[in-house]
């Protein structure tokens, strides 16, 4: 059995449905469990409703309720125009999804107030919409496919719009309902972000959970593989968005992707990593619009060569510097700093400590001013906006010969204001200016990757 997770822009439009379809197609004999996304932008679109119902704007909320629906009518229409019965059923069925929501926005509307608990009901529809779609689709094309919710598989904790998964209820779950689902069938489809608490209230696993839902999946199924499946060659460099001439990556290791993903690369969820590594269940990163492309396959670590990986970054962060005499000497200082990030429920990226500092850092859109509030009361804090983080990412980089002299050299010209090498000997990371990010991952990227006769030293 395999997982294969299909991206917003792997089921965007017709014809990047049809493609997903003909792939899916030709993995039948491995028997796929299909995770979709919302078509591409349409998340986007069910938090703009969700916010114009909580702020009463009528006119604007009740404009994108009828782009929602016309885009998955068409859609459905569309895909299945050439099976009249099952087209009348689909859209009958992206109908009454639409109305559902459609009530319960205009409640919300009503109250001009939104609960967490609303909004995750209302943004889990963009996966219900394309999973119901893609299902009748894959009927429609001769492959017998079963539509399973989510929500009966994936149990989170009760948090609803960043749910942390329950492995034991999902371990316990997953095989019996996949099984039940498959009888009879050639595939089943559900859906990824989508979750709810063991006593069935919404949550859903926060952006860009459908990869970690796959993962999950895979995990609870013993699967051979897990296929992510998106608009891009596999795993690259670094963002080709953002820098010029990257290389294409055949393998890297699990270790090696989760840093990556969790410093800034946006091909996979930084959690994603996690359930595969437990089963040792290989990941590929597959490109849709590219279905004969090799990919990248993400292994474990005894398979995978030393050197640098990556340069990955995040564009906008805040550096928080802390610094108190009372640090030295003093044993439990360390922990009351980070237990008030932790009752803040602030995530803390990059840490670097001296005798009387400490520096972290941490995205821009955390919000930060109870921390620095507290943190005030026993020491001086000044955080510095306006910063971005780099980070170079590697098998064993920390050991190899020069690496810290290499990954420097090209930032003569820029202010570095906080430098931290990881323990796990994975990354090497450090602070600079946002403004002088796009230089620098260029100039660092370029010195890595583009000159061989550097590198032979390593």
């Amino acid at each position: 059995m395999i997982v294969m997770k299909f991206g917003g822009t792997s089921v965007a439009n017709f014809e990047a449905i049809t493609r997903t379809i003909f792939i899916i197609g030709g993995k039948l004999d491995q028997k796929p469990v299909v995770v979709v996304s919302a078509l591409s932008k349409v998340t986007d679109l069910l938090y703009r409703i969700s916010d114009a119902a909580a702020s009463r704007n009528v006119s604007e909320m009740e404009e994108l309720l009828f782009q929602l629906r016309k885009r998955h009518v068409d859609l459905a229409s569309d895909l299945l125009e050439q099976s009249p019965m099952l087209k009348e059923s689909a859209v009958a069925k992206v109908n009454e999804i639409c109305d559902g929501l459609t009530s319960l926005v205009r409640a919300v509307c009503a109250v001009g107030e939104l609960s967490d608990r609303n909004k995750a009901v209302i943004i889990a529809n963009g996966e219900y919409l394309s999973s119901t779609i893609i299902c009748y689709a894959m009927n429609s094309k001769g492959i017998r496919t079963n539509w399973i919710d989510a929500r009966r598989m994936m149990i989170t904790k009760g948090e609803y719009m960043k749910g942390e998964p329950v492995e034991k209820e999902i371990l316990s779950r997953v095989p019996g309902i996949v099984e039940e689902a498959y009888k009879g069938m050639d595939a089943v489809i559900t859906q990824g972000f989508i979750a709810s608490t063991i006593d069935g209230e919404p949550t859903v696993l926060g952006r860009g959970g459908s990869d970690y839902s796959a993962s999950l999946i895979g995990m609870a199924v013993d699967a051979s593989r897990i296929e992510i499946w998106t608009d891009v060659d596999g795993v690259r460099t670094a963002d080709p968005r953002k820098v010029n001439n990257t290389k294409y990556l055949e393998k890297i290791s699990f270790e090696e992707a989760a840093e990556m993903a969790h410093f800034g690369a946006k091909v996979l969820h930084p959690l994603t990593i996690e359930p595969a590594v437990k089963k040792n269940i290989p990941i590929y990163v597959l490109n849709s619009m590219n279905p004969s492309g090799k990919g990248t396959a993400i292994l474990r670590n005894e398979l995978i060569e030393d050197g640098v990986k990556s340069v990955s970054f995040k564009e906008n962060i805040k550096v928080i510097n802390i610094f108190s005499t009372r640090m030295i000497n003093t044993s439990g200082f360390l922990r009351r700093v980070f237990e008030i990030f932790s009752e803040s429920r602030v995530s803390v990226d990059l840490i670097s400590t001296s005798e009387a500092n400490i520096s972290v850092t941490v995205d821009a859109s955390e919000k930060i001013d109870g921390v620095v509030s507290e943190l005030s009361e026993f020491c001086d804090v000044i955080v510095d906006d306006d910063k971005a983080q780099v980070s170079v990412i590697g098998k064993n980089i920390v050991r190899l010969n020069g690496m810290l002299k290499k990954t420097f050299a090209p930032l003569k010209k820029c202010n570095v204001y906080m430098i931290s090498q990881g323990a796990s000997f994975v990354n090497i990371s450090f602070v600079v200016d946002r403004e002088e990010l796009s230089e620098v991952v260029q100039d660092l990227h370029d010195h890595l990757f583009d000159n061989p006769e550097e590198l032979a030293d390593f």
